[in-house]
């Protein structure tokens, strides 16, 4: 039986905490595709954090080039999640925030709900979740910290654990 894969969607970020706010969000779809989309940041969105940078490799300027307004994200991310209702996340607590954020700042409502990945594994999916992601990691040489990359990483990792777990 084939495993059904679930949507998955990853937010990166100008830093954690106070004042941070969404950057890139990514989507992998059931049918293995995935896309994802820069967001030119607000006005008011000043923090920005020298070692998020690092990590995922966007520069604020790239993003006020590159970046599509909130809105037209906002309306994206509903036109493509209306029909499913869920996407999942790896780190729910931070995405959910950064989410909200741009929603509030579109002026719209969320067509979908967005729950934590884990409410999906079992125990055995959870315990060999890390090495099962590394190995994923390795074989296809993704380049992490990209919203889009990062969220078909996880759903790659998710169909694996859950093949394994099956045969157990």
């Amino acid at each position: 039986m084939p495993v059904v894969l679930p949507t998955l969607l990853d937010i990166e970020a100008s830093g954690f905490g106070r004042g941070s706010y969404p950057i890139e969000i990514g989507l992998a779809r059931p049918d293995g595709s995935c896309c994802a989309f820069l967001i030119q940041p607000l006005e008011e969105w000043t923090h920005w954090d020298p070692k998020a940078e690092l990590l995922h490799g966007i520069s604020r300027a790239r993003l006020e080039r590159e970046g599509y307004p909130v809105r037209h994200v906002a309306r994206w991310l509903n036109d493509e999640l209306h029909d499913i209702g869920i996407a999942y996340s790896d780190s729910w607590g931070y995405d959910n925030t950064w989410m909200s954020l741009l929603f509030h700042h579109a002026g719209m409502i969320p067509a979908f709900r967005l729950e934590a990945l884990r409410r999906l594994l079992d125990e055995t999916q959870m315990a060999m979740w890390s090495d099962i992601k590394e190995s994923v990691i390795e074989e296809r040489g993704i380049q992490r910290h990209r919203a889009g990359e990062d969220a078909r990483l996880l759903q790659l990792t998710f169909a694996r654990t859950q093949e394994l777990s099956a045969r157990r």
